[in-house]
């Protein structure tokens, strides 16, 4: 199959390095013509996956239209912030890409201005194309090293399409499974990323395990009510892009999310955090997203709150768990 990887950060440039290695015939496409030339050049990502050679049979692009001629499967692995943006790039350039037949985005957040899902966005820009996403606990230095792991590709696009794609992305150290309920896939990404900073805070501040069990519990609890209150299914966030991607973020040392939080936690400041981060932390902007979102809606949500007035309104993380521990005592 004909795979297009548009943006190459860690994650699309490990997911064009795996489905390289499937025997796939892969398009990277960074955004930038210096990075692309870098790529060309030294054959390996320097800036978010150094280490790792990509295969003498990836090809690194930069003009979209040729690429998309003969792509028949997209991803757009940029941040969530910048998804409109490629999108649009991807309708300017796809006049002739008479192959396409799915645009499934890589990114895990919410769009600042509307709320909108990365589906979402893709649909309101690519209008008739199938859309969805490739979601779940992914690690991108892992996928590369050939390290098993498993993730749940949902889309709105027939079932034969699906069951081909998802046969297409699976080997033997990455196994993919399908879902129907793409809201749901797509909002247990997003979320994810706000507890994790929550995880990363608890860190920080040096409370223990019991702390951090404590509010991861109390935490998928909380996306389970937020996302079948915006219309997602339960048993989604028990899945691989709920509960799986929660653990592995809330955990893993290499997790930006749970970086940021650890580092707030120690006494950093946003403004410092912010301005040294050369990769995108997600649930900075996902957490005002959602934050909005359920405002408007009614919807209770203590943890995702509590991280929003650490992040925008400048409270103490210390203050804000007290506050967390001081709620009307209830049943589970």
């Amino acid at each position: 199959m004909n795979f297009a990887v548009i943006g190459a950060g860690a994650w699309g440039t490990a997911m064009a390095i795996h489905l390289s290695k499937m025997g796939h015939t892969v398009t990277l496409v960074p955004r930038r013509f210096e990075q692309a030339l870098a790529l060309s050049s030294s054959r390996e990502n320097v800036d978010y996956l150094p280490g790792v050679p990509l295969p003498p049979s990836l090809q690194v692009g930069h003009e979209l239209v040729p690429v998309l001629m003969e792509a028949e499967v997209v991803l757009l692995g940029c941040p969530a912030q910048a998804l409109r943006e490629t999108a649009t790039r991807v309708r300017g350039a796809m006049g002739l890409a008479t192959q396409m037949k799915l645009v499934l985005s890589l990114a895990k957040g919410l769009e600042l201005s509307t709320h909108l899902r990365p589906s979402e966005v893709i649909a309101e820009v690519l209008p008739g194309v199938p859309t969805g996403s490739l979601a779940g606990p992914t690690n991108a230095g892992e996928v590369v090293r050939g390290l098993p792991a498993a993730m749940v590709l949902a889309a709105n696009a027939p079932v034969a399409l699906l069951a081909s794609v998802q046969t297409e992305i699976s080997g033997a150290s990455l196994r993919v499974y399908t879902g129907v309920d793409v809201a749901g896939v797509e909002f247990g990404g997003c979320l994810k990323n706000i507890y994790a900073v929550a995880a990363g805070i608890c860190d920080g501040l040096k409370l223990g395990d019991n702390t951090k069990a404590a509010m991861l519990t109390r935490a998928l609890a909380e996306m389970v009510r937020v996302g079948v209150a915006l219309g997602a299914q339960p048993e989604t966030f028990y899945g691989l892009s709920g509960f799986g991607d929660l653990v592995a973020t809330c955990h893993g040392g290499w997790s930006r999310n749970r970086q940021f939080g650890e580092q707030l936690g120690a006494g950093a400041s946003i403004e410092t955090l912010m301005a040294n981060h050369k990769t995108v932390v997600e649930g900075y902007k996902t957490t005002e997203s959602f934050y909005g979102m359920c405002g408007e809606r009614g919807i209770e949500a203590p943890i995702l709150d509590e991280v929003y007035h650490t992040l925008f309104v400048g409270k103490v993380p210390a203050q804000a768990l007290r506050d967390l521990m001081r709620r009307e005592l209830k049943q589970e």
